[in-house]
């Protein structure tokens, strides 16, 4: 045993480590693969950054665009404009004035810087817009192919992730179940240990015992009782023989088969019954429109009683199997089924006897029709010595059951060494049956084939033929399965039943098995009476402890887990609020940063306008000066005063959104301000986007800790239910094998109690003996002194 334990102990080690080293190999693959992944997805995003980048330039280009397309159409509003006070002023007077041609000249040249201007912008902005749609469309091929090759990296690396998750987890699963095999292989040395040395305990005292009894009991059986019971039929009766419980199922199930082989072969025997008197009425005359001969209405008399012989061997052997059961002793001395089955077959071989000469002339009169061939005779004169055959071969069958069901009725009528031969025969003769039957169905064939030829054939002598021809296939094989059947069994039919008397003397009578099934059941039934089952229960205390432990621990996990979904709730509350009013901040300082620009500007204005500036001649200019994108000195507030154009933006985010007012000449503290909300958010995301991925990673590796503890719980509970059946099983041993040594040593007691009694009757005698001897000794001695006397 431990040696057994110490080989399953190393074979569960190396499976242990070559495990263990695939582990490792599937864990570095894994993590190969991982960093070829986040390779990908690093220049993934490094190219979807610069994609965002020329998107910007772009946007930047087309906002460009729109205010020079604006300041274009603004001059040439005030370029109509001057040319329509031109024309008026040359009809009024002949000859413009100085000041009004030098202001059209600085107009013309202003213009003139304009549309150069905007003509160079068009063509920068139509180039930079043709290389931007040329890296647009290589960045997306290339970002095409890069997706792709990432699908195909994302699904290797998912495929390969699912077969190492699925290998870890079996093999997680196969280590717990070998670690709980191996508890349980030791639990189960330890108890085997235990109860290995308990049982040696008590066979050393049992064996103390009985040899201090049987040292005893040998002793006054020399002494007092020179007597054996086994030598005497008569005496060794009452002895009771021993029960082979393995060979009663072995014979139950025998019989269960032989039952099914013989109910196919009587469906076939009737069903050839049957149709062999369906063509008697057709043929060689047909019923319906002639007369058939008085030999074939007989025939066909006897033919319709088949039932009334064929059935009774289906119901003898039902009876048989019936009577088989486990508590029976099944030999040729006591199965009384047999003797009913053998007169059932020896009915139904009596009418086959009775029915044979029916058969050989109704096959003659085939013979004399008119259109019977030579080999139509023929295959008829083949026919009647196959129904010869087969009629011999059945009385060969029922002269070997006879002699089986003999030793029933009469004991000692066979001895073991006839039975095994009869056994033997009985198993030739069923091969030749199976024979008999093959050849009469190849020649029925035949005939049939013949007589399919026949110009005066009908169809209902076809139909017949062919259900004659099946019920002859079906009978084949019912005796051949049934050959197969006892050849296969043979040796358990000859073999010894394990039933007989004490001692191997003589053969087991059935007055005999019966009294020992009459005393096996009584005893089977006290023994269910004595044995009550406990009921398995919990105590009441300990039953009120788990349910206050039960009902504390629901509820403080209830009380926990709400804690923890208000805790969350919270938490993200207080993290919408901090995004929040971190925007807030980063507002108010761009403000503040504006305002105190404004301030400065103002204050260089106040001290322009206190240090007496005038205005130039050419102050007209001016405002078109100041409305270039690039100056400065406009705020929001000469905007909403002038009435410039606006655009309302719209930023949204995870804790809201935020709307915002551009002016078209605020372009550069607006780009500050969105850089800085940009930066501000793609930080957050992030840093979103981190938790989100160790989130993600954490909930993997919880859920797969999870399914193994599942799996190991599964195996757990199956271990303890094995377990648990397991020690049902000893338990039930150990009350059996209690029970059988309180039997045996109850016996013993009795055998030494009827000894005793035996013994002290014997002394009785022995001692009424001695006295009548020395009266008689007495009464001799006192007679010789009379005769002395005289």
């Amino acid at each position: 045993m431990a040696a057994d334990l110490q080989s399953k102990y190393t074979k569960l080690a190396q499976e242990y480590s070559k495990l263990r080293a695939q582990n490792q190999v599937l864990k570095k693959a894994v993590v190969d693969e991982q960093a070829t992944s986040a390779s990908v997805k690093d220049e993934l995003k490094q190219r979807e950054q610069s994609l965002r980048k020329v998107e910007q330039e772009m946007d930047s280009l087309s906002f460009r665009n729109q205010q020079l397309a604006k300041r274009v159409e603004l001059l040439q509003e005030e370029l109509l404009a001057s040319e329509a006070k031109g024309k008026k002023s040359k009809s009024k007077g002949d000859s413009p004035s100085q000041p009004n041609m030098q202001t059209q000249i600085v107009f013309d040249e202003d213009l003139q810087k304009k549309i150069q201007e905007n003509e160079r912008l068009h063509i920068q902005f139509y180039e930079a817009d043709e290389q931007h749609r040329r890296q647009e469309a290589q960045l997306k091929a290339r970002l095409e192919q890069l997706e792709k090759g990432s699908e195909q990296h994302q699904a290797v690396v998912d495929g390969l992730t699912s077969k190492y998750m699925e290998t870890i987890e079996k093999l997680q699963s196969d280590k717990a179940r070998l670690e709980v095999n191996a508890q349980t292989l030791e639990r189960e040395a330890k108890d085997c240990r235990i109860r290995t040395e308990e049982c040696q305990q008590q066979l050393r005292k049992y064996q103390m015992e009985l040899n201090r009894q049987l040292k005893q009991s040998s002793s006054v059986i020399q002494e007092k009782v020179p007597f054996n019971d086994t030598k005497f039929s008569d005496y060794n009766s009452l002895n009771v023989p021993p029960h082979n419980r393995r060979h009663q199922l072995k014979a139950r199930d025998v019989a269960g088969q032989a039952l099914g082989f013989v109910q196919n072969l009587v469906a076939a025997l009737l069903n050839l019954h049957s149709y062999t008197d369906q063509r008697v009425h057709i043929y060689p005359l047909d019923s319906s429109i002639e007369t058939i001969s008085p030999l074939n209405q007989k025939f066909s008399h006897y033919l319709n009683e088949n039932a009334a012989y064929v059935r009774p061997l289906e119901d003898g052997l039902l009876q048989l199997h019936q009577s088989i059961t486990e508590d029976t002793v099944t030999m040729l001395e006591t199965v009384n089924k047999l003797q009913d089955f053998s007169k059932y077959f020896t009915a139904y071989t009596h009418f086959l006897q009775k029915i044979l000469p029916y058969q050989l002339k109704s096959l003659e009169e085939e013979c004399e029709a008119p259109l019977c061939s030579t080999s139509l005779t023929s295959k008829n004169q083949e026919l009647q010595n196959d129904m010869k055959r087969v009629t011999s071969v059945f009385e060969k069958l029922q002269t070997y059951i006879s002699l089986l069901a003999l030793p029933s009725l009469q004991e000692d009528a066979m001895p073991q060494s006839s039975s095994s031969a009869v056994f033997t025969q009985l198993a030739a003769s069923l091969h030749s049956l199976h024979d008999a039957i093959k050849e009469m169905s190849k020649h029925y064939s035949q005939k049939a084939s013949l007589e399919q030829e026949l110009p005066t054939v009908t169809q209902k002598l076809r139909t017949t033929n062919e259900c004659l021809l099946s019920s002859l296939g079906s009978l084949t094989n019912s005796t051949q399965k049934i050959a197969t059947f006892f050849s296969n069994n043979l040796d358990f039919f000859t073999s010894s039943t394990g039933y007989g008397p004490r001692g191997g003397s003589g053969t087991l009578n059935p007055v005999q098995a019966e009294s020992m099934l009459g005393n096996k059941k009584q005893a089977s039934a006290y023994m269910q009476a004595v044995r009550k089952a406990r009921p398995q229960s919990v105590p009441y205390t300990e039953a009120l402890t788990n349910r206050h432990v039960l009902t504390s621990s629901t509820e403080s996990r209830e009380g926990l887990t709400q804690q923890v979904l208000q805790s969350q709730e919270k938490i993200a509350r207080l993290e919408q609020e901090k995004e929040h009013w971190l925007l807030e901040a980063q507002l108010g300082r761009v403000r503040l940063e504006k305002e105190t620009q404004r301030i400065t500007d103002l204050e260089a204005q106040l001290s322009a306008a206190m240090g007496g500036a005038a205005p130039t001649a050419q102050a007209p200019v001016t405002p078109a000066a100041h409305d270039s994108p690039g100056s400065s000195g406009f705020q929001d507030q000469d905007c909403e005063e002038r009435g410039a154009s606006k655009e309302a933006t719209q930023s949204t985010s995870l804790v809201g959104m935020l709307t915002t007012t551009t002016c078209s000449e605020d372009v550069s503290e607006e780009e500050s301000r969105e850089h800085l909300i940009k930066s501000h958010y793609m930080s957050r995301v992030a840093e979103l986007t981190s938790q989100l991925q160790m989130a993600d990673s954490k909930a993997v590796h919880f859920h797969a800790e999870c399914r193994a503890l599942a799996k190991r719980l599964t195996i757990a509970e199956k271990s303890r239910e094995a377990m648990t059946e397991e020690l049902k099983v000893a338990n039930q041993n150990i009350s059996r094998l209690q029970d059988e040594l309180a039997t045996t040593k109850r016996s013993y007691e009795d055998q030494l109690s009827m000894m005793s009694d035996h013994l002290c009757s014997m002394n009785e005698t022995l001692s009424k003996q001695r006295e009548e001897i020395d009266t008689l000794k007495l009464g001799s001695k006192g007679n010789s002194k009379k005769n002395k006397g005289r």
